[in-house]
């Protein structure tokens, strides 16, 4: 596994830890926009 991929995936799993955070503090526009950004860097997964 590359580097960069590995970099990739602690972002994605950095940003899902957010999101749950977020909801469970009751932002949940923030959730959202965070979990968009977390969309976007799963597309550089593949």
């Amino acid at each position: 596994m590359s580097l960069t991929r590995i970099s990739w995936l602690i972002t994605v799993g950095v940003c899902l830890i957010g999101v749950a955070l977020l909801l469970l503090s009751g932002y949940v526009g923030y959730a959202g926009i965070v979990f968009a950004v977390a969309c976007a860097a799963a597309i550089n997964l593949r």
